[in-house]
């Protein structure tokens, strides 16, 4: 990443930040989440949650997550009890009635990454609009590694040669 992708991501996001919010401060009344009996508040990992399992339903989307995320996310699998994590992969920020979507994603061998990207956005923004009313303003998406069958396997067992 060089320094003019940094300083345009940096103006993006306080482009979202000022766009969540009205001149006021307080959310659009006609948003859906405020009304005059009272105000909907929608938690990051709300959002964080319904994007990644919005993202996992794309055919083609082998996983989520950075190669760290992954790397952690299969010691935690090891661990007896521990749930895997639906966020994964997925960073959000959330305003009073709008929210930007950074997606980390695996894809399989063989995809078309940019139909791939298109179809993730599009099941992600309407699942995200519909869940919560919200208005996606943008989704990104990294695509950090290519899935080919048969790498992830592990290597095979060893037997001793003398006993």
């Amino acid at each position: 990443m060089n320094a003019t992708t940094t300083e345009n991501s940096a103006t993006d996001k306080a482009a979202v930040e000022q766009q969540t919010k009205t001149s006021s401060g307080a959310a659009a009344p006609g948003s859906g989440l405020v009304s005059e009996q009272g105000n909907t508040t929608i938690a990051d990992i709300v959002v964080q949650k319904v994007a990644g399992l919005a993202a996992r339903e794309v055919r083609g989307v082998h996983e989520l997550g950075g190669g760290a995320a992954r790397a952690f996310g299969m010691i935690r699998d090891r661990i007896p009890g521990a749930s895997a994590s639906i966020g994964q992969g997925v960073s959000v920020e959330v305003g009073e009635t709008q929210t930007a979507v950074d997606l980390e994603i695996v894809v399989e061998y063989g995809v078309a990454i940019a139909e791939l990207a298109r179809a993730v956005r599009r099941n992600v923004i309407n699942a995200i609009e519909q869940m919560t009313g919200l208005t996606v303003v943008e989704v990104n998406i990294n695509v950090n590694d290519v899935y080919i069958p048969g790498d992830d396997d592990e290597e095979p067992v060893r037997t001793a040669r003398v006993q």
